[in-house]
């Protein structure tokens, strides 16, 4: 018997626009009408409420409802998450979930579509993006960089059961891919739209209905044209779920020339990168989020908030709003989005109606975007000095390398440069010193140069978790 649920009343629709996929995908001949109001129905869904939902036929709705079934039957009732790559081999004895070469390939098809039709509402090449993705199909021997979430909770809300690791309720999230579709069969996905109100993003659709995300590499590569979408798992109660994540290769150059190429502003904040250390960086910046010792809304709100400079800037140009002007309806734009709510005549966040004889400055937004844009030239400024200081102590010290220079003059060279030019913990002993560490309670340690002698100690809010309190340990 079927466990998915029967549609809602319509009154409980989502706001997200729905469009088919057989209109969305990208096709050889002449540009057609659905086409043009489907790339433009999901570009203005992403722009009002960061999501967009995507219809699938009848055939791939099949591979995905067995995908869900086959969720269930693999975690037995029990809550599990399972990560799927194309092209990784199993491990002995490791089982997997049925139908998911097949879920992997369809949601797969539809991402890449999203993608391409994302570039072209942008005045891109449909296919503006795809040498940023994996090869399609792989080649032989190759793990696909994308990834497909099978995941099955089977929590209450007054259940003892810990929370399962992967998945983290009510906690706001921002996917680091290009785009990320979700199915599932019950709803309990909520998307925070630009005005920061969450709403139900998944409320009335069914496992035929994909709810389409925008990620963090999609936002770097458009020069922040396309904002993130930021989403929240509400409902963990007997629920399976199907999260495809379209990924760069890690090979991959994230840079904004078709964005140049095509006439928009590109801030000097895009600078290229490689697609490993954007997603190194991006770990690292989301376990230092994850590990704060805060309340769990502490917590949400911390990662929810926008930045200052996307609220300042124009979504189109990515200028800063220096010349904003008030909409009747008390809404504020700058730059080519301005030029396009005044072509349209409608708010493109209300939908109201715009009288361009009604306009008046926004003073007071002017003064603040010119007093960031000025605050951020002078980071960007002060950040690229750093780096050319880095790489000139680097060079230095290759070089003294290269000509065969002992250990005590590369370090009597790098006590010589600047100590602005590093940053980390400065430890009263070198690398290859043999230490004695004794660690006393939680936060103070005594480090003995040597076997004897006396110690020099000193208190850090550090906490020296290899170590009990008391314990030895030779460094």
């Amino acid at each position: 018997m079927s466990t998915f649920p029967p549609p809602p009343p319509s009154a409980a629709r989502s706001p997200v626009a729905r469009v088919r996929l057989d209109h969305l995908v990208p096709f050889d001949g002449a540009f057609t009408p659905a086409y043009a109001r489907a790339v433009e129905a999901v570009a203005a869904s992403l722009t009002r409420h960061g999501a967009a939902a995507v219809d699938l036929p009848a055939a791939d709705a099949a591979v995905v409802r067995c995908a869900l079934e086959s969720a269930r039957a693999f975690f037995c009732d029990r809550s599990g998450l399972y990560v799927y790559r194309a092209g990784r081999a199993l491990d002995d004895g490791e089982l997997s979930p049925a139908c998911m070469s097949d879920a992997f390939r369809c949601l797969g098809k539809t991402a890449r579509a999203a993608l391409c039709a994302i570039a072209r509402n942008l005045r891109l090449r449909s296919d503006a993006f795809s040498h940023l993705l994996d090869d399609n199909p792989l080649p032989l021997d190759e793990v696909s960089a994308s990834e497909l979430m099978v995941s099955f909770s089977h929590g209450h809300p007054q259940s003892s059961q810990a929370p399962m690791v992967g998945l983290r309720p009510s906690m706001a999230e921002v996917d680091r891919g290009f785009v990320t579709l979700v199915a599932s069969d019950h709803p309990g996905i909520e998307v925070c739209n630009p005005n920061g109100h969450w709403y139900p993003a998944d409320v009335g659709s069914s496992p035929d209905v994909l709810l389409l995300l925008t990620g963090r590499a999609l936002s770097h590569v458009t020069a922040g044209l396309r904002l993130n979408s930021q989403y929240r798992i509400i409902n963990n109660e007997n629920r399976a779920s199907l999260m495809f994540r379209l990924m760069p290769r890690a090979n991959a150059i994230l840079d904004c020339s078709p964005i140049s190429a095509a006439g928009h502003c590109t801030p000097q904040i895009h600078r290229p990168i490689s697609a490993s250390q954007f997603m190194d960086d991006l770990r690292a910046e989301e376990n230092v989020y994850h590990h704060l010792e805060a309340p769990p809304e502490s917590q949400g709100n911390f990662v929810n908030e926008p930045s200052l400079r996307s609220v300042l800037s124009d979504p189109l140009s990515g200028a800063f709003l220096e010349d904003a002007m008030v909409l009747p309806c008390g809404h504020s734009f700058g730059g080519l989005m301005l030029k396009k709510v005044l072509e349209l005549a409608r708010c493109s966040i209300c939908n109201g109606d715009v009288d361009e004889a009604s306009l008046f400055p926004n003073l007071a937004l002017r003064a603040v975007a010119t007093v960031v844009k000025m605050e951020d030239d002078r980071r960007l400024f002060h950040n690229a000095a750093l780096r050319k200081r880095r790489k000139e102590v680097t060079e230095h010290m290759d070089a003294q390398r290269r000509n065969g220079s002992s250990k005590d003059s590369i370090e009597l060279g790098l006590e010589a440069e600047s100590p602005r030019a590093f940053k980390g913990v400065q430890y009263p002993f070198v690398v290859g010193e043999r230490v004695l560490i004794m660690v006393h309670g939680k936060c103070t340690v005594t480090i003995k140069k040597g076997r004897g002698g006396n110690g020099e100690q000193f208190s850090e809010r550090w906490t020296l978790f290899s170590a009990r309190a008391g314990k030895q340990k030779d460094a």
